[in-house]
Formats: C-alpha cells, sequence, structure tokens
C-alpha cells in the first residue's frame, strides 16, 4: 500500500493506494464524523461492492442511496435523490457521506456533502480508473447543464479517499481506456520522463497488470495532489489539468451526456490542443504524432464525431469554464511535459484545428 497526502493545512486528507484496502476499516473509519453514515453508489457498482463497504462501518448508522448508472444522470434531479434520503432518514449536520463509484458518483456525492446543512463530511471509494486518478483527488464537485458541463458545483474536499486496485478487476475495456486517457494527461502536462514509461508500458496497463496500474495511479496522483496543493481552486497552475478539456467537454455536450466517455472525449481534445500546439510551432510534429500513437495503443478515439462541426466546437466553447470576461483561454504544450495556460493563441490556427478534427 502506497498513502499520499493532499496538503492544505487543516484540511489536508490521505490517498491510500493497494490492493484489498476494502477489507481495511482502519483506513478510513478514523474519518468518519458522527454515527450517521449515508453510501451513495449506483446501480452498477452497488451489487459489486456496497456488501464490502458496509462491512467497513460496521457500528455505525448506515444507510444507503442507489442512483442510476450513466454521465446522462449527472443532474440536478439525481442530486435530490441524495437530499431526499437524507432528509427522509432525518440525517444531522453530523453525518459522513461515502461516494462508491466512479466520477458521476463522486461529483454528486461530493456535491450533496458541500451543500446538505451547509456542509457535511465525506469520503471517496473510487472504483474506476478515471475516478481513481482524477475527480476523486480535489475537490471538484457538482453536476452538468443541458448547456455545459459541470456548470453548477462547487471545490469541497474529501476526508479521505481509499483507492482499493482490485475494483478494476470488473471494470469494461472501454472504461478502462477511458481511465488511461486521464493517466496520460499527467505525462503530458508535467512529467514527459512518465509519459516514456507509458509509452513501454501501456500494454501491460491495457491487461490490468497491478503492478503497472499501481505505479501508474500513484504517479497519477501524486502529480495532481501537488498541483492542488499549490491551487486549489484554480486560479492558476490547477488549469492545467484541463489540457483537452475544453474540446473534450465540448464534444460530451455535443453528443449527448453518456454518448462518449469523458476519458475518450478528453483522449481527442488533448489530441487537438497537441495540434493546435504544432501549428503554433510550439511543440513539434513528431511530438504529436507521439501523442496520436499512444492514445491509440490505449484504445482512445482521436478523431472528433460526426456531429461536431468547426461552428457547434465555437458554440459549445464559448460557455466553458475557462472563459475569462470574453476571453477563451486553452491548454496547450510547449513540449510533452510542459504544458501552459494560453489566451493569446491565434483564432485562425485554431479554426484550422477545429476543421482538421472533425
Amino acid at each position: 500500500m502506497k498513502t499520499l497526502s493532499v496538503d492544505l493545512g487543516d484540511r489536508s486528507y490521505p490517498i491510500h493506494i493497494g490492493q484489498d484496502l476494502l477489507q481495511r476499516p482502519e483506513l478510513i473509519t478514523g474519518h468518519v464524523k458522527g454515527r450517521q453514515l449515508m453510501v451513495v453508489t449506483n446501480e452498477t457498482v452497488g451489487p459489486l461492492y456496497l456488501d464490502s463497504v458496509q462491512q467497513l462501518f460496521t457500528g455505525f448508522e448506515l444507510e444507503t442511496v442507489i442512483l442510476p448508472d450513466g454521465e446522462q444522470y449527472k443532474t440536478l434531479d439525481t442530486l435530490n435523490l441524495i437530499f431526499d434520503a437524507l432528509l427522509e432518514k432525518r440525517f444531522n449536520r453530523s453525518c459522513t457521506l461515502v461516494a462508491l463509484g466512479g466520477g458521476v458518483v463522486g461529483d454528486i456525492t461530493g456535491f450533496a456533502a458541500a451543500s446538505y446543512q451547509r456542509g457535511v463530511a465525506f469520503l471517496q471509494i473510487p472504483t474506476t480508473l478515471l475516478a481513481q486518478v482524477d475527480s476523486s483527488v480535489g475537490g471538484k464537485t457538482g453536476v452538468n447543464h443541458a448547456l455545459g458541463k459541470n456548470m453548477i458545483g462547487t471545490f469541497y474536499q474529501p476526508g479521505c479517499v481509499l483507492i482499493d486496485t482490485n475494483t478494476l478487476d470488473t471494470l469494461d475495456d472501454r472504461q478502462l481506456a477511458a481511465g488511461l486517457a486521464e493517466v496520460i494527461k499527467y505525462g503530458l502536462i508535467r512529467d514527459a520522463g512518465f509519459f516514456d514509461w507509458l509509452e513501454a508500458h501501456i500494454d501491460r496497463l491495457k491487461a490490468r497488470d497491478k503492478s503497472a496500474l499501481g505505479h501508474a495511479i500513484e504517479r497519477s496522483c501524486t502529480i495532481k495532489a501537488e498541483i492542488v496543493a499549490a491551487d486549489e481552486r484554480e486560479s492558476g497552475q490547477r488549469a492545467l489539468l484541463n489540457l483537452g478539456h475544453t474540446f473534450g467537454h465540448a464534444i460530451e455536450t455535443g453528443t449527448g451526456y453518456g454518448s462518449w466517455l469523458h476519458g475518450e472525449a478528453i483522449a481527442t481534445g488533448m489530441l487537438m490542443a497537441a495540434d493546435l500546439s504544432a501549428r503554433h510551432r510550439w511543440l513539434s510534429q513528431a511530438d504529436v504524432d507521439r501523442i496520436e500513437a499512444l492514445l491509440q495503443r490505449a484504445g482512445l478515439p482521436t478523431r472528433a464525431p460526426d456531429e461536431m462541426d468547426e461552428t457547434r466546437f465555437m458554440e459549445l466553447m464559448a460557455v466553458d469554464k475557462k472563459v475569462i470576461d470574453g476571453g477563451l483561454r486553452l491548454i496547450l504544450l510547449k513540449a510533452i511535459g510542459e504544458a501552459v495556460v494560453s489566451g493569446d493563441f491565434k483564432p485562425g490556427l485554431l479554426n484550422e484545428t477545429l476543421t482538421s478534427a472533425a
């Protein structure tokens, strides 16, 4: 087992990574506030891991909420299912919420915890690779809106993140690949050596080699924890974590939530960001080719869907969270391992990227 820390002063919290952690209550029960505990999961993950998680919290007053599974359910209506259960069971402000599932469950549960009685404790038990390396760490919570992804939410940190890599055994290949997109992102934005390692070990990761997965998860979480500790509310360098996300969120919104997985859209978005970087002569074409090859080897799409033309991209990117005072900011690459936040890209070159990707 490896334990990392997200250093946020008195709100710091551990990230435990390893096998068989769902059998180790001592790692997480000390972070429960009060006696009332609500586990939030979904109809796919619940049958697989809810019993184990309930055993972790033996002795607590435990209730559960089972949400529908899918990005299309990351809505205010679904959020209200959690509030309904908390109020019906008369949960007080000393309760704790536990998110058991992927990124949708984690984001909704965190938002519910931030909002219920103006803030209660919550814990993360992520069960997908994408949630383990990205959404469970850093405190971004929220829901989608028909006009934009993750546009309603808040920053709210968990008390603990428990990553049992055994849960990846039940993850389907498409979801595993989606998680690999976020893993690749960390190499692109901050660690060229890690990107090299991913090129050498991508087949082991796809084969679910536990040693390789453990290393990839640990390195990804380490990079994210460092960035979050330095810039919790995304006023500066935390924006680098959004490489490919402006393009990718437009794809998710434009195709209808759930049609493309988040990681699939981000993969295409990262290649678009690399393409735009190369058009500015910031990144070599050879590096763009390396990025595309690794994404393809991971089983990820690298072309935008047919319904996303240049006009549709621009419509949806205009409501991205990274738009400030009407100006769009993009995360681009100076090199593999070196990302920058840029608002001075050339619009004509952006149009070329959008046209070539469609």
